[in-house]
């Protein structure tokens, strides 16, 4: 059975990658998740905030005029509550590289053209095999135009471009007007890959304290139901790789985001709820599978269920749509 993808490049024993979370600020972790059967390792992110802190503007900005909205400097942490500068984020690269053999990608997660991207060229230098580019961004200003928000996108992505060799994947929400040609855009400028999606934490509202209040919900594995439709819509369309990420849990889930076309899937909330250990569960399932279909190698299932490769390539666009309002309404009446 073989198991082996290709993702930016590299060669990797299984489809298989933990995504950026708080594992991996733990060497000993890394550890075990290659021992568990991780193909690759995505480290947590190094924020732009955080570098920005270290030169002392974010700092400045947020405790200017505090006393006008004192409520709103509780939404950035302070500098020292974070778990890793930018220089131990590098050396942590460098200890990652030495304790496994498996690629490790580093993620770096900001929204705007500026100082903080050169740490890219000193992540490469650090020996990541990989860069992520995570876009996290809100876009709440009403005069701001899509196309203006996609601009943003590219300029970074341009801008690491020029500072790194390493191969670079882009890290995106599904909210633009048109996903397909959004990643396109950044296929042309640059991208090896696209990882889908960026899930977007909502804030809530305690009704106690009357505050907004930060959250996190990890994704079950009906979230990966938005992945499987745009990678299955963009394989054999786009010349990168694809990663798909939200909602894996089982293997299930992995075989289906892979028969769509993904090249690799990425663990985070199955892990974190679960253990680490569950990442060997996920891969011997997914052999068990293969071998009862007789599936010789994830190369021959990739893409096998794509809008490209199905009879009905409908499925993944508005006929989906009104047929499973059709077929829901037929059984609840």
């Amino acid at each position: 059975m073989d198991l082996s993808t290709n993702y930016l490049g590299l060669s990797l024993k299984n489809p298989l990658v933990p995504s950026s979370s708080p594992l991996s600020a733990d060497i000993d972790k890394i550890k075990v998740m290659e021992d568990q059967g991780a193909s690759a390792v995505v480290l947590h992110s190094l924020f732009e905030e955080q570098i920005n802190f270290e030169a002392l503007e974010i700092n400045y900005y947020t405790t200017q005029h505090a006393e006008w909205f004192p409520e709103a400097l509780s939404y950035f942490p302070e500098p020292e509550k974070y778990h890793f500068g930018p220089e131990e984020y590098l050396e942590h690269i460098q200890k990652a590289k030495a304790a496994v053999d498996i690629p490790i990608i580093a993620s770096l997660n900001g929204v705007t053209d500026g100082g903080w991207l050169r740490y890219a060229k000193e992540i490469s230098e650090a020996g990541a095999d990989a860069l992520e580019l995570n876009m996290y961004y809100i876009p709440t200003d009403i005069y701001l135009a899509g196309a203006e928000v996609e601009k943003l996108y590219v300029n970074i992505l341009k801008a690491v471009k020029k500072e790194v060799a390493m191969p670079v994947a882009m890290k995106v929400g599904p909210f633009f007007s048109s996903t397909s040609a959004m990643v396109k855009k950044l296929v042309d400028n640059g991208a090896d890959g696209v990882v889908l999606f960026n899930r977007f934490y909502q804030p809530n509202v305690n009704l106690e304290t009357l505050e907004v209040v930060p959250q996190v919900i990890l994704s079950t594995s009906h979230d990966s139901l938005l992945p499987l439709r745009w990678i299955a819509i963009l394989y054999g369309q786009i010349s990168c790789s694809l990663a798909a990420s939200s909602g894996v849990h089982t293997a299930e889930d992995a075989l289906k985001l892979l028969m769509v076309g993904a090249d690799v899937v990425m663990l985070c909330s199955a892990l974190l709820k679960k253990g680490i250990a569950h990442l060997s569960t996920i891969g011997q399932d997914m052999q068990n599978w293969m071998e009862q279909k007789e599936y010789s190698s994830i190369e021959q299932l990739k893409g096998s269920m794509s809008q490209k490769s199905v009879p009905e390539s409908a499925a993944f666009e508005r006929a989906n749509y009104m047929k499973a309002l059709h077929d829901f309404r037929e059984k609840t009446i």
